[in-house]
């Protein structure tokens, strides 16, 4: 996309050449692919290349965008030469974990702050025209709410106006309470409106049962993939995730007998303080030996959901802890992504993922806006 400015007020009066779609876009920090997933369904974008130091994560990205080139590497390693073979970059997706910015400004640095200076290093050397990452809410209240104003600041003196928005995935269709602060930057070159963030397409949830019914019922240890699916889809979210016709990942952790007694005794939506003393673990949170419930979306989903001890994971009909598949389905990935690594690699990457049904969202409103920009240029022209 070429948009050049031709005088001093950016927000008031822009030059614009039109859209060349399909517009170019690039995820660091990759992980698994989640935020480039909804970009990849869009005819509108094309992934050029995805960058991650994790090596099953980025084998995961490649068997799901095989189109798309892998830098598999420290982000310190990528110079401005291997950048510019590219050519020009539209869009840029991800962003550091959010250990990299909680020491930025502190006489001791966290060793993961220098990922946020490098984040800015490629973001000033790429230059594109709107770029978006996501990361915990939290990161909004840190140090007293001056760290994300230092963030920001910093994005700003790069040439990009900011805009941010909390967004809850379980308002686009994902079973699963998740709410992330998104940042999107836009050149202030071609900035003449605000960005305009996703309007919520679900007001009503999707539930577990929703999400699950359709899965066979298995036990603590049971791999159920060659039982296949119990039937048919039968509601909007099983529609776009059965994109598979052969059920797989669906195994179970392996329990001792009395973490499975424990599954067993609870009732739907109960933890470890509403069981008999007998049974009551003497460590842990509230929130943890505790099991989810049948007709509500789940509670946000982490690398732990196959762990009881660590996290509201139970499977409320099963009474079990979750499978791949469903910790996959809880954050909207099809059937049909390949997940590659150990179980544990498996689920370290769809804790972190944004989920699918919100990148898709982002990325039609990422169309839109700039579409809404060409054709504002095309009538002062």
């Amino acid at each position: 996309m070429n948009l050049a400015l031709d005088f001093n007020n950016p927000r008031n009066k822009i030059s614009v050449k039109s859209i060349q779609t399909p517009l170019k876009v690039a995820d660091i920090f990759c992980g698994a692919g989640g935020l480039s997933y909804g970009f990849s369904q869009n005819d509108f974008f094309k992934l050029v290349f995805a960058n991650d130091c994790d090596k099953d994560a980025l084998t995961t990205y490649s068997l799901n965008h095989n189109a798309t080139e892998i830098l598999h590497c420290d982000i310190k390693d990528i110079d401005e030469k291997m950048l510019l073979k590219y050519g020009k970059i539209d869009i840029l997706l991800g962003g550091p974990p959010c250990q990299s910015y909680s020491t930025l400004g502190k006489r001791k640095m966290d060793k993961r702050a220098h990922l946020f200076e490098e984040y800015l290093r490629i973001l000033g050397i790429l230059q594109p025209q709107i770029f978006i990452f996501e990361n915990v809410v939290g990161l909004i209240s840190m140090q007293k709410k001056e760290l994300f104003k230092r963030i920001c600041k910093e994005f700003e003196n790069l040439g990009y106006v900011i805009f941010h928005q909390i967004l809850n995935a379980v308002h686009f269709g994902v079973p699963q309470m998740r709410e992330r602060v998104f940042v999107v930057g836009v050149k202030d070159d071609i900035c003449s409106q605000d960005f305009v963030f996703p309007k919520p397409t679900h007001r009503k949830f999707t539930t577990l049962e929703n999400a699950l019914n359709d899965l066979p019922p298995i036990k603590s240890g049971e791999n159920g993939d060659n039982k296949g699916f119990l039937h048919e889809p039968n509601n909007e979210f099983l529609h776009f995730v059965r994109k598979s016709e052969i059920l797989s990942e669906h195994c179970s952790p392996k329990n001792n007998p009395n973490l499975i007694k424990i599954m067993q005794t609870l009732k739907d939506g109960e933890c470890k303080d509403d069981l008999p003393a007998h049974l009551r673990p003497k460590s842990g949170y509230t929130n943890t030996y505790a099991k989810m419930w049948w007709q509500q979306p789940a509670p946000t989903i982490t690398r732990n959901f196959a762990t009881p001890s660590s996290s509201r994971c139970i499977h409320p009909r099963d009474s079990r802890a979750l499978s791949i598949r469903e910790g996959a389905r809880l954050q909207s990935f099809p059937d049909d992504f390949v997940f590659a690594g150990s179980h544990s690699a498996k689920r370290l990457q769809i804790g972190n993922a944004v989920p699918p049904l919100v990148s898709i969202a982002l990325a039609k409103a990422v169309k839109e806006y700039l579409s809404e920009i060409d054709e504002e240029q095309k009538c002062l022209a």
